[in-house]
């Protein structure tokens, strides 16, 4: 008897990387409940795989339709077997302007409070159910505090800390929570990078990647590799090396990039 499609919960699929994922899975067959804050991509997206998409435009931010949504998800299609948080918006801030600390509150409200409120309403469903995968959506930029990215940079750090304290939470559960970590991935986000990004690719390319580490419940993954190891080793930099490195570093303009 073959198995029943999945069921995924994807936040952020409006565009690039969320998209990339519905899509990938959506040609598997799966059953799937969109967010996005724009109502019309979604609905391009439920046009294109007709009776697998739930859309369910909101923000992220908004935790009480973030809850309304999972439930009326999981009313109509059961516990889902993935749940991915994937929204996040990113934008160069410096916190000498006063007119950036509300993007800089805005930025850590979306990229980890709304990961927090993601999660919320399928946490205890799974853990009765005994099985699931929490699937977060970190960057490298997260590993190293990134000059004019303040907010982002510390946005994703708290991610990456979040999702490991939940993993732990969970080990016996039998819910995975895996942390994904991409590097530079062409997206909306990344278009308005004004430097070579090193090892950048397509999110059509990297959603298959992701997906086989969701599968094999991986607790933490770098997308590319190669941007994993180059991380790594600016990780391992004393600061003063790194500052030396860093300090001339390209930065993001001071505007938004949508999820």
């Amino acid at each position: 008897m073959p198995a029943p499609p999945a069921k995924l919960f994807i936040t952020g699929a409006s565009s690039g990387i969320g998209q990339a994922l519905a899509d990938y899975y959506a040609a598997q067959g799966a059953q799937l409940g969109l967010c996005a804050r724009r109502s019309e991509p979604l609905q391009q997206l439920a046009a294109r795989w007709p009776g697998q998409v739930h859309c369910y435009p909101l923000d992220v931010t908004d935790a009480a339709a973030l809850r309304a949504a999972g439930e009326d998800f999981m009313a109509d299609r059961g516990v889902p077997d993935i749940v991915i948080a994937n929204a996040g918006i990113s934008m160069g801030t410096l916190s000498e302007h006063a007119e950036d600390l509300d993007a800089i509150r805005r930025i850590m409200d979306t990229n980890f409070f709304g990961m927090a409120a993601t999660f919320s309403p399928f946490i205890g469903p799974m853990r009765r159910a005994g099985r699931g995968r929490l699937v977060g959506i970190a960057s490298v930029a997260g590993i190293r505090g990134l000059p004019g990215s303040e907010a982002y940079s510390a946005s994703k750090a708290a991610v990456i800390a979040y999702l490991e304290s939940l993993r732990v939470e969970l080990r016996a559960s039998g819910v995975k929570v895996v942390t994904l970590s991409p590097g530079y991935i062409s997206t909306p986000m990344t278009a308005v990078n004004p430097f070579p990004m090193p090892f950048l690719m397509s999110a059509e390319a990297a959603a298959p990647r992701f997906a086989r580490a969701i599968a094999k419940g991986c607790s933490y993954v770098v997308v590319p590799w190669q941007m994993g190891v180059l991380a790594r080793l600016l990780r391992l930099l004393p600061n003063a090396v790194y500052d030396r490195l860093m300090v001339a570093a390209p930065r993001k303009p001071r505007q938004a990039a949508a999820e």
